[in-house]
Parts: structure tokens; C-alpha cells; sequence
């Protein structure tokens, strides 16, 4: 880590010092802690940002290891919903699972089937399962008056709770059908296992999941958004996220001591910058920090406002002060290039919070765009005029009883990058190469012996290419300068 400097860094002004080395890039360990207790296997969460972050950015990011955070700017019931979307997009075993109940019409079926994008209902009596109508069973059915009962399948393969995963895929293909009932000895119904998920779990195997199997998922709120908590936690989401341009300030605090009071679940605070401000979250209840103010892509609070800390000296400042209470903190804003997630975990990052190097995936929600001959996305600062004026609740931003609004966030175009996967395979494969440069083999090690050293003006020019680019590699951002 560098010394404590007059003068405040950001990622190009730093570079990793490469040491001696035995250790190959396939060798390492990019697991890490998002919080206290919430382990992820890539050190990437996306950021809680409307052209970012639903439901299939949530979904792909934890599919891959990391963790989405769903945006606060919808409704609470919105927001929920996905969050619930996401959890139940795969399981081991499906815990309530929605049912129906025989008298229903085929009307009904199609209905929830369309709403939940399911194939499957139990039909369920009393608490006690009598069938199951799938899609094949109402593939041509047009009358949808027709009654559940009519057209249900009753002869029904049930398995218990406690069975293995090896033994569900025999009975699914002995009996050569894809969803097995799960049922408690009295017959009624406990769940649901399919062979779409059990396939997920095979083809996803570093996937971020909960205790019982379902993907994990983080949602962003307001100061004093405790309905929205509420709901959320209903749907069990994973972390709640108190996401403030202000992290240290008396509503923040309040709100997380009020959730931790109230919930049993992770809670990270911010954002800040200061050492100050890192122990104040953590003595409200805090179980990681985000840092950060002023450096998103999108973000113009240091034009507007005059306020911020370059990120590398923020890291450094606020990790020095939760490390002394084994709290994680995550660098949120100012990731440009690939190789800064590797000097934001050098500098004390245990992860990055990622932008706009994500805005422009398949999965994010942004609106794609073709601009001479070219195709891109939408991306926006939640401190743009368009996304103040869409908030719901209090937000990130502060904005006057009258509802004039004073921006600190741009709305602009970002490149279309493709899928998710393709995208973190390049993040990840960046940051073991630079494990690899500097002989170290786990995410923890490297975040307390890589060392970092100070470059010029020239020193930044020389690390970009200096010939005219015939062909731009997808994991490269030209030098601005």
C-alpha cells in the first residue's frame, strides 16, 4: 500500500508492482467477502443502477459468482417482485411452490404460468396435492373454461425431502418426466425439484447461492425506506444495501441501525470516503462499507459540488479502519479499465461495486441504441435530471420539498459488450493474471502484499498503446489523455 501522501490517488495513478512468482493464473482464488458472513466466488457485484441492475443482470451475476443489487428507483412492490423472481429462477428443492386448486379454469393456469414464466402447478386440495397440470397438458387445450381437475395429471412420482441429488435425476429419468413432487409422508406437498434446475446447478457450479440453493440477490434502498425493507426481506433477499451519495450522515446511520434492529440480515452502508465515516457505519451496525463519492463515469458531484476523495486514497483510508473490525469494504465508482478491479483490491477492497462496464451486456436493462453504424446502451447516473425525476421514495439525491432537483450525474451511451459472462470472464481473468504477476495465490493475501506505486502523466501514457488501433480488443478502454 502506498504512504500516506498531501495529495489524494485514483487507479491511474497507481500501478501494481509484479514480484516473483510460482504462481500461475489458473491457480488463484478470486473468492472473497461481500459482508461479514456472505461469501461470494468472484469479488464483482453490479451496481444498484437503473440501466444496470434487474432481475437478468441480478440472475447472470450470481450465476457467475458474483452478486447483483437490484436499483431502488421502482416501487417497493416492483423491487420485491424481482428480487423474488431471482430467488426462485433456481433451487434445489423449490419451497412453496405456487399451486393451484382443481375447480380452477385452464384460464387461470395459462395466467400464472405467464406471469411466474413456469411450465409446472401442483394442484393442490385441503393442503393435500392431487395432481399436476403442465404446459404439455394444456399445449392445445382453446376452451380455457375447462376445469384443472379435468385435465390434470393424477398419477403422481412423489420423493421426500431428504433426497439425494443423484437419486432425483434417476427417478426423473426412470420415470421420464421433468418435475418431481416433494411431499411430506402424509401427503402434503413440501416442494418441487426440476430437472431445469438441477440442470442450472450443473452447468453454474460457482454460482453464488444461499443455504438451501437459490441464487443470491442484493437490493438498494433509501434512508427510511423500512416498508421497502419489509417487502424485500419477505422475498428473502440476501443484503440490504443503504445506498446514499452521502453515506456519513445522521438519516443513513439511522436507517442502519433501525434495520439491523429490526431484521436479521447483512447490511452494507454507504458510500463514504473518509476513516471517520467508515467507523460511524460500523459502530451503527454496518457488515461492509461502500466507497465512493464522485467517481462513476456518470457522476459530476466533484464538478458540481466541489466534494470527493480520489478512490485509491478512499480505499486505503477506509479499509485501514475496518480491518480493525473485520468488516469488508467494497470500491464502488471509478473503474474504468479491467486492471483498476485489481488495484482497488490491491489498495483494500475486498470488491467492486461495476458500472458502466457493465452497462452495455445483453442483461442490463439500459435501452440499446444504433448510432452511425453502431450499437450501444443507455447509461445514466442515478444523480441525472431523468433518473430524479423518475425516483421513488427518498433515492440517493437530495431533493427539495418543491421538487427541484440539482443534478450530479449525466445521462449518456456506452458500447453494446454482449452477454454477462463473456464480460466477467475477461474482469476475472484480469485480476488472476495480475495474482499471477504478483505471486500471489488468494484474493485475501493479495489485498495485504501487493504493493503499489505512484505513475506520472508519462507513466499512464506509456501503459495504453501507441499505434492507431486497427482492431479494438473488447476488455480495452482507450486512454482519454
Amino acid at each position: 500500500m502506498l504512504k500516506k501522501k498531501k495529495y489524494a490517488l485514483t487507479f491511474d495513478d497507481v500501478s501494481i508492482v509484479p514480484g516473483y512468482s510460482q504462481v500461475l493464473p489458473g491457480e488463484t482464488d478470486v473468492s472473497t467477502r461481500l459482508t461479514k458472513s456472505i461469501k461470494l466466488n468472484i469479488p464483482i457485484r453490479s451496481a444498484a443502477m437503473d440501466t444496470v441492475t434487474e432481475e437478468k443482470m441480478a440472475i447472470a451475476m450470481s450465476q457467475q459468482g458474483g452478486m447483483g443489487i437490484i436499483h431502488q428507483y421502482l416501487t417497493p412492490q416492483e423491487q420485491a417482485e424481482q428480487v423474488r423472481k431471482v430467488k426462485r429462477y433456481e433451487s434445489w428443492i423449490i419451497e412453496n411452490p405456487i399451486t393451484i386448486e382443481p375447480k380452477k379454469t385452464v384460464g387461470a393456469v395459462k395466467k400464472i404460468m405467464r406471469e411466474n414464466q413456469i411450465s409446472g402447478i401442483p394442484v393442490v386440495e385441503n393442503g393435500k396435492l392431487v395432481g399436476i397440470i403442465t404446459k404439455r397438458d394444456i399445449l392445445f387445450v382453446e376452451n380455457n373454461s375447462l376445469k384443472v381437475e379435468d385435465l390434470m395429471t393424477k398419477k403422481l412420482v412423489t420423493v421426500l425431502k431428504d433426497i439425494t441429488r443423484d437419486k432425483a435425476k434417476q427417478t426423473l429419468q426412470k420415470n421420464k418426466i421433468e418435475k418431481l413432487l416433494v411431499t411430506k409422508k402424509d401427503g402434503k406437498l413440501l416442494g418441487l425439484i426440476t430437472v431445469k434446475d438441477i440442470l442450472r446447478k450443473e452447468k453454474y457450479p460457482n454460482a453464488t447461492r444461499d443455504s438451501v440453493g437459490r441464487l443470491m440477490v442484493g437490493a438498494a434502498v433509501g434512508v427510511g425506506g423500512m416498508k421497502r425493507v419489509e417487502l424485500l426481506y419477505k422475498e428473502d433477499v440476501d443484503v440490504i444495501v443503504v445506498d446514499s451519495a452521502h453515506g456519513h450522515s445522521k438519516n443513513v446511520l439511522n436507517t442502519i441501525k433501525q434495520i439491523k434492529k429490526q431484521f436479521d440480515i447483512d447490511v452494507i452502508g454507504g458510500n463514504v470516503v473518509t476513516a471517520k465515516a467508515t467507523e460511524d457505519l460500523i459502530a451503527a451496525g454496518a457488515d461492509a462499507i461502500k466507497i465512493g463519492v464522485g467517481a462513476g463515469s456518470i457522476c459530476t458531484t466533484r464538478v458540481v459540488t466541489g466534494v470527493g476523495v480520489p478512490q485509491i486514497t478512499s480505499i486505503e483510508s477506509c479499509s485501514e479502519v475496518a480491518d480493525k473490525y473485520d468488516i469488508p469494504v467494497i470500491s464502488d465508482g471509478g473503474i474504468k479499465q479491467y486492471g483498476d478491479i485489481a488495484k482497488a483490491i490491491a489498495a483494500g477492497a475486498s470488491s467492486a461495486m461495476i458500472g458502466g462496464l457493465l452497462a452495455g451486456t445483453e442483461e442490463a436493462p439500459g435501452k440499446k441504441v444504433l448510432l452511425e453504424g453502431r450499437l450501444f446502451k443507455e447509461y445514466r447516473g442515478m444523480g441525472s435530471e431523468a433518473a430524479l425525476e423518475a425516483r421513488y421514495g427518498p433515492g440517493r439525491y437530495f431533493v427539495s420539498p418543491k421538487g427541484k432537483t440539482v443534478p450530479e450525474g449525466v445521462e449518456g451511451l456506452v458500447d453494446f459488450i454482449g452477454p454477462v459472462p463473456e464480460v466477467l470472464h475477461d474482469m476475472v481473468g484480469g485480476l488472476k493474471n495480475a495474482m499471477g504477476y504478483a505471486g500471489i495465490k488468494t484474493l485475501k493475501e493479495f489485498r495485504k502484499k501487493t504493493k503499489l506505486v505512484e505513475v506520472s502523466l508519462g507513466g499512464q501514457r506509456e501503459s495504453h498503446p501507441s499505434v492507431r488501433i486497427t482492431k479494438e480488443p473488447r476488455n480495452y478502454r482507450a486512454f482519454p489523455g
